[in-house]
């Protein structure tokens, strides 16, 4: 009798599937990125204007008038213009106030909490001085508490609270400005 020659048959199955096992949460991942991505949701990409240039017209050290301008020419496809006879659309800023108000006391009458808030009053004409935004208002406010202890930190919080806020009016008054109606 001859050795027969044995085949082995390997499943390779059970260890494939040991090596590709996932983690329940891996499934969580791929499934909320599926549920993302079938609603719609989308980067906020280029904001689409209904003009093709503005004026903005605004104290010339106002921070921001500068931050809108720069949002407004690097997100959009329309450019700012540097005198008003040259721009479709003006922009005045109105108003530009940073408010603080005391919220509560401390037992020893010390100041422990306050509000800040920020202000931009606003409008839009063209060229003809017609209205296409009434004289509006972005009011946004913010909490902080107060620690007389830690004065510096304290008012570095306010100034970056502040910053924060009027980052959040530039990127409102954008998304007013693609909501415009332009009339003919």
């Amino acid at each position: 009798m001859k050795d027969e020659e044995k085949t082995v048959n390997f499943d390779w199955r059970p260890a494939l599937r040991r090596y590709f096992r996932l983690h329940p949460s891996a499934f969580i991942l791929a499934a909320s990125a599926l549920l993302v991505a079938a609603c719609g949701f989308q980067l906020r990409g280029t904001a689409t204007l209904p003009f093709n240039s503005m004026y903005v017209q605004a104290a010339s050290t106002s921070v921001f008038a500068i931050q809108l301008k720069r949002a407004v020419a690097t997100g959009s496809g329309a450019r700012i213009t540097e005198r008003p006879e040259q721009a479709e659309v003006i922009l005045q800023i109105l108003n530009e106030l940073q408010e603080k108000q005391i919220l509560s006391l401390s037992s020893g009458g010390r100041v422990s909490e306050f509000q800040l808030r920020y202000r931009v009053s606003y409008r839009l004409t063209d060229s003809k001085n017609r209205e296409h935004i009434p004289a509006s208002e972005i009011l946004l406010r913010r909490d902080y508490t107060y620690n007389d202890s830690q004065v510096l930190a304290t008012e570095s919080e306010e100034a970056l609270l502040y910053r924060d806020m009027r980052n959040d009016a530039v990127s409102q008054l954008v998304r007013r400005l693609q909501a415009a109606k332009l009339q003919s």
